[in-house]
């Protein structure tokens, strides 16, 4: 079994393997071929004749000493060649019930996957990254940095670095072993910034109390690198060696202000995400500076990702930044928005599909999404979360409207949120089966 998967297709071994054994039947020749030409007249005999006659096996018939040869240098090649993979290779290995080939097999297919940029914050964004790193390593997250509540505002309000838990959690989600690394990083120190109905509640603590460990490294990463935060959390992806890459929409902390029907203004994205009948959001400063880093991955990208996650709090606060906003509208690849699946308390009470695609378009600019991704599948409305299922309603009122897909992506054992295998398989089959004809229409708008 283990020897059948070292010799499976793409894992890069074979062809290096054939070259060094007729490197090896080439050396030979040559050898040979010295030898016959510098011993052309020797006479041997006695135990000297005896000795070469048994090495060149001369006790078998002429037809036979080839074969024998052949078999034997074969196989003491490919027990040296076995041995040797192993000890480089050892110290590679994830576990020890992990063979070390299918390790290599398995980051040499995903190091050929497509390059994906998922954009927003949140759970939305996690889910999503669970699903599409088993497809691919060219990943790149980029974060929404306008959160104010729990541990994250309370960094940002001590140390004046943006907020880091929505990048703690997509570090998590991309990291190979992501169960123990989501466990670790979520940990949180007894007291302090407890979290209830989306706004953060003081408590008794310490100096450390409700601080989540993922939080303080990406702090201290950031004090290393001289208050640099956008190296700080480069350093973070390195040291613990995600899939991909996770990136801060900005370096500089946003403020997310929002205004309801009514005129009220709010300010502040715990509090704008408990609030209904919101009509637009904005952020402060307007013209932020985004990361070089998120507005290179855009333009190298052949898909991005904008959701799943919080309309107005998770996905939108990062488009609004103008430098990624015109990135996303002139990226090359297909731009992709993934619709929740269930709406929520607050800000999008009372959205359906139609709404969602068409407040998206409202805050940023037509055109900027080519294809739609929707849940047609509307399990489990006993499940106690007090919210809805999105409504397919469909089309919305922009022009050009974008192209809508339908699948099963609610997960089993949670209806009103994705399965991340599910969402990672509808969005790349989708891309494979319409993105030809999304392209063309593309060029065809802007000829």
């Amino acid at each position: 079994m283990r020897l059948r998967r070292w010799l499976e297709p793409g894992i890069g071994v074979k062809r290096w393997l054939l070259l060094m054994f007729v490197g090896l039947l080439v050396l030979a020749l040559g050898v040979a071929h010295v030898i016959r030409q510098i011993t052309p007249d020797l006479q041997l005999s006695g135990l000297a004749a005896s000795l070469i006659g048994a090495v060149t096996l001369q006790f078998l018939p002429f037809p036979l000493r080839g074969v024998v040869a052949g078999a034997a240098g074969a196989a003491l090649f490919l027990i040296g060649a076995w041995r040797l993979a192993r000890n480089l290779t050892d110290p590679l290995r994830q576990d020890e019930l992990t063979p070390i080939a299918d390790v290599i097999y398995q980051r040499r297919s995903l190091a050929r996957g497509p390059r994906i940029v998922a954009i927003g914050g949140g759970t939305g964004l996690s889910a999503l990254l669970r699903g599409l790193k088993q497809h691919t390593s060219n990943l790149t997250a980029i974060v929404t940095v306008a959160d104010d509540g729990g541990s994250s505002g309370a960094l940002r309000e001590e140390l004046g670095i943006p907020p880091v838990g929505d990048i703690r959690n997509c570090i998590a989600a991309l990291a190979d072993a992501e169960p123990l690394m989501s466990e670790l990083l979520g940990y949180r120190f007894p007291g302090g910034h407890d979290v209830v109905g989306g706004g953060p509640v003081e408590t008794e603590r310490g100096g450390l109390g409700g601080h989540a460990v993922g939080n303080l490294l990406l702090a201290a990463m950031t004090a290393i690198e001289g208050g640099d935060f956008e190296e700080g959390v480069r350093r973070m992806n390195r040291v613990l060696a995600v899939r991909g890459k996770v990136v801060p929409a900005s370096a500089t902390p946003i403020n997310l202000v929002a205004q309801t029907r009514d005129g009220t203004k709010l300010t502040g994205q715990s509090t704008i995400m408990r609030t209904p009948g919101i009509e637009r959001v904005w952020i402060e400063p307007r013209d932020v500076r985004a990361a070089d880093d998120a507005i290179l991955a855009i333009a190298d990208a052949e898909i991005v990702v904008l959701g799943p996650g919080s309309l107005f709090t998770s996905v939108l606060p990062v488009l609004l930044i103008p430098a990624i906003r015109r990135a996303v509208a002139n990226a090359p690849g297909i731009r992709v928005y993934v619709c929740n699946v269930a709406t929520q308390v607050g800000e999008t009470e009372g959205f359906d599909l139609a709404d969602h695609v068409e407040a998206l378009i409202a805050h940023t600019q037509s055109d900027i999404v080519d294809l739609v991704i929707a849940n047609d599948r509307f399990d489990g409305e006993d499940a106690p979360w007090p919210a809805d299922a999105v409504a397919l309603r469909w089309p919305p009122q922009v022009e050009p409207a974008p192209h809508l897909v339908t699948e099963a992506v609610a997960s089993l054992a949670d209806p009103h949120h994705h399965d991340p295998e599910r969402l990672a398989t509808a969005i790349l089959r989708a891309i494979e089966r319409d993105g030809p004809a999304l392209r063309r229409e593309r060029v065809a708008r802007i000829a």
